[in-house]
């Protein structure tokens, strides 16, 4: 299932894939610069400060084959959900209710791809029109080292 692209509010360079609003934010492993994984969900890096991206989510049963083209940037990683309930959340606006849940199969762990493409073109900027773009592909698997698809 691929949801279409949703608007996304942008505080502080980022947006959340969170499960149940928790920002666990002193456990963030920042490594790879798109996607900071912390003990549950994570926090997607943006290039513009404060704004709107526009999001769109993939839903799979398991890996999918396809990285996908077209994409500036790839990261895969591994987020845990406690709960349950990842979502793709504004930190300003809460949960982003026309995206779905992301953790299909309940609480446990999941692969989290994340493509983006329009980082560059507004850094720490403002910007009300989106310019930036992210699929976030997720599946349920279990841990990995989280390393980039680069």
């Amino acid at each position: 299932m691929i949801s279409d692209w949703v608007t996304v509010r942008v505080d502080d360079l980022s947006f959340g894939v969170l499960d149940y609003g928790d920002i666990p934010i002193e456990t963030a492993d920042w490594t790879n610069g798109l996607v900071a994984v912390m003990s549950d969900g994570a926090v997607i890096c943006t290039g513009i400060h404060t704004g709107n991206v526009l999001v769109r989510v993939a839903l799979h049963p398991f890996a999918p084959s396809d990285a996908g083209d077209g994409w500036e940037e790839t990261a895969e990683v591994s987020v845990h959900s406690r709960r349950g309930l990842l979502r793709v959340e504004s930190y300003e606006d809460g949960a982003v209710e026309d995206l779905p849940l992301l953790s299909t199969a309940g609480p446990g762990w999941y692969r989290l791809r994340v493509h983006a493409r329009g980082r560059s073109i507004n850094p720490d900027g403002v910007q009300d029109t989106p310019v930036e773009h992210y699929l976030l592909a997720i599946w349920p698997a279990p841990p990995s080292d989280g390393s980039p698809l680069q």
